[in-house]
């Protein structure tokens, strides 16, 4: 449907389960998603710009959808601040967006954001920038459970070379947060986050909730049958879950890490 309104030059709003992109002459100029903090909140928790100063903006210009403009025309961003936060709120949002979806996608004629026009970008080099994400964090984790799920800190020591803003990611673990609500206290890209977690949880510092429960609970409640070492133990759990899963390799890293942390 994105490369058929790019096509046909369509101008309105394409909302999806996980977000919307916007599109002015088949071109994205704006996109939002639940997933990651919008553009007000990239600018003001960065100190970019002050919340009066953005809810002015809305208040002056975003009737006439010109907020982008008024900002910039009455000093509070440099043009140039502007585009590159917003170019980077609005992959961000598309990412989101165009994620795996079980509904459908629908397409309004004539609407227009508030924000108004700062730099559109091509259907082309949305799908690229989306798709190079995805790589980007099969490559670091291929486990996406972490992306929607509460997080929790796991057992394992955390290396005291672990990079700062890990850390910080880190220290916002608390067994009821997931990604998204992360991204939202920090004030930080959702994707950025995302990649954090991935590095987390490739490195068994940080898992799901749901995985916790599920992994300690048959090594409390069940009997031991026979003897078996540590060791043996992970091997028959993960020959176990290569066996019940169409994709061994990722059943395979799961069970491992998941079950050396119960040791």
């Amino acid at each position: 449907m994105l490369s058929r309104l790019a096509e046909e030059r369509a101008t309105g709003v394409l909302t999806r389960d996980r977000g919307v992109l916007y599109l002015v002459e088949g071109q994205v100029v704006h996109a939002e998603s639940p997933a990651t903090p919008g553009l007000d909140i990239l600018l003001t928790r960065r100190g970019a710009l002050g919340s009066d100063g953005w809810w002015e903006a809305v208040s002056e210009a975003g009737a006439e959808r010109r907020v982008g403009r008024f900002l910039v025309d009455s000093g509070r961003l440099a043009a140039g601040a502007l585009e590159l936060c917003h170019l980077g709120a609005l992959y961000d949002a598309a990412f989101f967006t165009l994620g795996a979806s079980s509904g459908p996608a629908r397409f309004r004629y004539g609407v227009a954001h508030w924000i108004g026009p700062v730099r559109p970008v091509t259907v082309d080099a949305v799908e690229r920038e989306t798709l190079r994400r995805r790589a980007l964090l099969h490559r670091i984790w291929p486990d996406p459970d972490t992306d929607t799920a509460e997080l929790v800190r796991t057992a394992r020591a955390v290396d005291v070379d672990l990079p700062p803003r890990q850390r910080t990611v880190l220290d916002q673990v608390d067994g009821r947060r997931t990604v998204s609500d992360i991204s939202r206290v920090l004030g930080r890209p959702g994707f950025h986050t995302l990649v954090d977690v991935r590095r987390l949880a490739a490195a068994g510092i940080v898992t799901t909730g749901a995985r916790t429960v599920e992994c300690r609970a048959p090594l409390t409640a069940a009997p031991p049958v026979s003897p078996m070492s540590p060791v043996s133990t992970v091997t028959a759990q993960a020959a176990q879950a290569a066996q019940a899963s169409a994709d061994p390799d990722v059943a395979l890293l799961r069970r491992l890490r998941d079950a050396l942390e119960a040791l």
